[in-house]
């Protein structure tokens, strides 16, 4: 279970959410739920992120709710007492695999480098998210990484956008991306939903 390829399959695209306002949680959720993008990855960034987490949880259950910049097992904990369906952390460390992989949800933990690749795939898991993905090597870089060892599955994030998001998707090792472009700040600031539902309309057509 732990394993997060069938996360990677939901949707070409991603949403890496961070949400100040909780009472933003629930309207940015179902806007990208209407535009067709039913997975969210919700960053621990804010000190209310979790207050959102709960109340997406709650009220919009038709989205696949994760948990993202996990640094921490205790963070890990917190996030899916909060709702959360699965994790998500910038890279890794035993000690957070280890905790991760015993709360029994999935884990998309984040690599950059071919050991650490190596390292992830030992424990049983295949899917992966390449962080940061642009300053990391890009496409090319994911291309080289795929001749040796194909059998791994890459969620890129970092510096991804609409306009990259072809040349990763085209990649037979990537499934998704990770993007925050479909959440603009300014956007969820000025709670501009049917905005936020166009942008998802455009990154779920990228599947």
């Amino acid at each position: 279970m732990a394993d997060a390829t069938s996360v990677l399959h939901v949707s070409p695209v991603i949403p890496v959410v961070t949400i100040a306002d909780p009472q933003h949680a629930v309207p940015v959720a179902r806007a990208l739920a209407d535009g067709g993008v039913r997975i969210i990855e919700l960053t621990l960034r804010t000190g209310s992120a979790l207050e959102s987490m709960k109340r997406i949880a709650a009220e919009v259950p038709e989205i696949l709710l994760g948990a993202g910049t996990i640094l921490t097992p205790a963070q890990a904990d917190a996030a899916v007492a909060a709702g959360a369906q699965f994790l998500v952390s910038p890279g890794v460390t035993r000690s957070l695999l280890d905790h991760m992989l015993q709360l029994g949800v999935p884990v998309l933990p984040g690599v950059a480098t071919v050991g650490e690749v190596m390292a992830v795939l030992e424990r049983g898991l295949s899917a992966m998210k390449f962080f940061p993905a642009g300053p990391a090597g890009g496409p090319k870089y994911l291309a080289a990484i795929g001749a040796p060892i194909p059998e791994v599955q890459f969620c890129p994030t970092g510096g991804v956008s609409l306009e990259s998001a072809p040349g990763y998707l085209s990649l037979p090792n990537v499934t998704c991306v990770g993007g925050s472009w479909l959440t603009p700040r300014a956007a969820v600031e000025g709670e501009y939903w049917a905005e936020i539902t166009r942008l998802a309309r455009g990154a779920a057509a990228l599947g």
